[in-house]
């Protein structure tokens, strides 16, 4: 057994989704149906264009099969925790984020298997061992039950949940280094293989989103959030699937290149539209 990918990594994620779920309320849920149009067009750019633009990627880009599929992977996953904070920085829509953050983790239950099994067929990973469903059920109480435990217990754990995003922040550090040394041995070289595909990727997206929130979102705060959206992931959720679908290795490189630069960027899109009204 590995303590790390077999227990810690697997609690970090329940953590995370949990203090997610200590942030959210009803109304999170029901923005969605006060403003479909900017959830429409943040989830289509986040559930389906970043999963098609990392595909073209990958196939014009010269990468190992297993670096490829960890690409799907990161591109799969929907949009981390840290994306509130920073779409709060940027002053753009942060009650849309949070709505955003939360049901596309939910809907992530079923995308995220079918995403990343069917790349892994493509790709020819030998894939005849992996259950859609059980993977589907795995996530569902790794994600969906730790969030909904989350908002159950958000009235009597007030003053707990700023607590609780810090030490998600600092698991995922943890989780990321942990993956990072786990691959010691190679990962300058999988590092150097896929740092450039995973850069291209998440600045390709935000440009990507940025226009398309242009054309259709309702206001300039809406836009903000959706690309930040787009250009955050959850790498701890991404870092788990590699390690549960495929025995992490290569699979993990992807999210950790992907987790390290989406940060840079994203504060650099900060600075630049912090000012923008």
């Amino acid at each position: 057994m590995n303590i790390v990918t077999d227990l810690i990594l697997p609690l970090a994620l329940a953590f995370i989704m949990f203090s997610l779920g200590l942030g959210l309320t009803g109304a999170d849920f029901l923005r969605v149906v006060k403003q479909p149009r900017d959830f429409i067009v943040g989830a289509f750019s986040q559930i389906i264009i970043l999963p098609i633009i990392a595909f073209l990627l990958i196939k014009i880009w010269p990468i190992a099969p297993e670096l490829a599929i960890g690409v799907m992977i990161i591109a799969a996953a929907p949009g981390g925790v840290t994306s509130n904070i920073l779409t709060a920085f940027a002053k753009g829509d942060v009650a849309l984020s949070v709505s955003f953050t939360a049901i596309i983790s939910l809907i992530s239950v079923v995308t995220v298997p079918i995403i990343v099994i069917n790349s892994a067929e493509y790709f020819g990973d030998d894939i005849t061992n992996i259950s859609v469903i059980a993977k589907a059920i795995l996530m569902f109480m790794l994600v969906t039950v730790p969030l909904m435990i989350g908002m159950v217990l958000r009235k009597f754990a007030t003053n707990f949940e700023s607590i609780a995003r810090k030490i998600s922040i600092v698991l995922f550090i943890l989780v990321l280094l942990g993956a990072i040394v786990a691959e010691r041995e190679n990962v300058i070289d999988y590092f150097a293989q896929a740092g450039l595909i995973t850069l291209a990727l998440n600045v390709i997206m935000m440009i990507v989103a940025y226009y398309i929130a242009q054309l259709l979102v309702s206001g300039t705060a809406q836009k903000k959030c959706i690309t930040i959206e787009c250009g955050l992931q959850n790498g701890t959720l991404a870092i788990f699937v590699a390690n549960e679908f495929f025995g992490g290795g290569m699979y993990v490189i992807p999210a950790a290149t992907y987790s390290l630069i989406m940060f840079a960027t994203s504060l650099i899109f900060v600075y630049l539209v912090k000012k923008v009204t």
